[in-house]
C-alpha cells in the first residue's frame, strides 16, 4: 500500500518503530500492524525515535512471573545502534523491575547477535543457543536465581535386534574407535524423536536391518561424557524385534556387521562392559522368558493440552490395570 506525504507523516508520528526491507520502509503500529512504504519518498525524513514500546509490546509474562522478548526479523530498523538498543533495554529491564517481574528472557536472532554484547553489559547471560537464535536471561530479583539450567543430559539409544528363532543378535563394530569392539547398533535421538523411533531408525541406518520395538532392556546415565559438549549422557537400550535379515551396513560408520550367537557374545572378550551385561541380560530373557527383563511402554496423556508421553515400566496385570480409583 503507498501512501500519500500527510498520511505517511501522520503514521509515522504514531508509529512504534519502522524499518527499511529491500528498499521498502515497513512502518509498525498498533492500528495498522504493517504497512509497505515507497523507501524514495521518505529519504529526507527522520527516523521516528524508538521507544521501550518495541520490548513491552513483545513482552509474554510467564506463570512463574518471568518475561519472555521474542525478536523476529523485523524487531530492529537495520540502522539501529547498539547504544540504542541498550538504552531501551535498560528502560525496559527498569520497567519489568518495578511491576514485579522476576526475570527476563531475551531472544535474539543470529543476524541481530550485535546486541548480545550490549544485553550483557546490563547483566544478561547466555542460557542457550539454537542455530538461528540465542536466548538471554537476567534475574531480577535480589534473591538467588531460581532460574532453571539448560538441557543437561544428551540421549543415545541403542537397539539389540535378537532373533528368538536362531538365538542370535546384531552386533556392529564402529569404524571410528580406537578398539574395534563388538557393540549393538545406535546413536543420538533427534529432537522431538521417541526412544522407540531412534531405535528402529538407528538399526536400519547402520545395518540394513529392519526392525520392530518390542521393549526397553536398560538405561544408563553417564557423567562428564567425552561426546556431550560438557553435558551428561542417557543411554537407553531397547529389544528388537528383526523384520529383515540380510545386512547391508553402513562403511561409513561401521567396519563389521554380523549375526552373532547370544552365547558367544556373551563369552567373548572383544566387547565392552555394558554390552557384556545387556549381551547377559537378553540371554537371561530368551532362557526363562522376557517378561522377567522387559520395560513395556504405554502412551499416556499429559498434564498439558493435547500433548502424550511414553512412559516404560514392568508389564501391568489386566486385574491391576481395571482397578478403579
Amino acid at each position: 500500500m503507498l501512501l500519500k506525504s500527510r498520511t505517511l507523516m501522520v503514521l509515522l508520528k504514531n508509529a512504534c518503530f519502522l524499518f527499511r526491507c529491500n528498499g521498502r520502509i515497513i512502518v509498525e503500529n498498533a492500528k495498522y500492524m504493517s504497512l509497505d512504504v515507497d523507501d524514495s519518498r521518505l529519504s529526507n525524513l527522520p527516523r521516528v525515535p524508538l521507544t521501550t514500546k518495541v520490548f513491552m509490546d513483545r513482552g509474554r509474562i510467564d506463570r512463574f512471573g518471568g518475561v519472555t522478548v521474542d525478536f523476529g526479523e523485523r524487531s530492529f530498523p537495520g540502522d539501529l545502534h547498539e547504544h540504542e538498543f541498550q538504552r531501551l533495554l535498560q528502560e525496559s529491564v527498569t520497567q519489568w523491575k518495578s511491576d514485579g517481574r522476576v526475570a527476563v528472557w531475551l531472544h535474539i536472532p543470529i543476524f541481530q547477535s550485535r546486541f548480545i554484547a550490549s544485553a550483557a553489559s546490563l547483566g544478561f547471560t547466555f542460557h542457550h543457543a539454537q542455530k538461528d537464535h540465542s536466548v538471554l536471561t537476567i534475574w531480577l530479583k535480589e534473591e538467588p536465581s531460581r532460574l532453571p539450567v539448560y538441557a543437561t543430559h544428551q540421549v543415545g539409544v541403542a537397539g539389540t535386534v535378537f532373533d528368538e528363532a536362531t538365538g542370535r543378535v546384531l552386533v556392529v563394530q564402529d569404524r571410528n574407535k580406537s578398539k574395534n569392539t563388538w557393540k549393538f547398533p545406535g546413536g543420538l535421538s533427534d529432537p522431538g524423536e521417541t526412544i522407540v523411533n531412534t531405535a528402529v531408525r538407528e538399526v536400519f541406518e547402520e545395518t540394513g536391518i529392519k526392525s520392530e520395538f518390542k521393549s526397553l532392556l536398560s538405561v544408563r546415565q553417564q557423567h562428564q561424557h567425552p561426546g556431550a559438549f560438557g553435558n551428561s549422557d542417557m543411554y537407553f537400550i531397547c529389544r528388537l524385534k528383526p523384520l529383515s535379515f540380510e545386512i547391508n551396513f553402513c562403511q561409513q560408520e561401521c567396519v563389521r556387521c554380523e549375526w552373532m550367537d547370544i552365547v558367544k557374545l556373551v563369552r567373548t572378550t572383544d566387547t565392552t562392559p555394558i554390552t557384556n551385561r545387556i549381551a547377559r541380560l537378553l540371554l537371561y530373557g530368551f532362557r526363562e522368558g522376557f517378561e522377567k527383563i522387559d520395560l513395556q511402554v504405554k502412551e499416556l496423556p499429559a498434564i498439558y493440552t493435547g500433548l502424550f508421553y511414553q512412559l516404560y515400566h514392568k508389564e501391568l496385570p489386566e486385574s491391576y490395570e481395571q482397578i478403579c480409583s
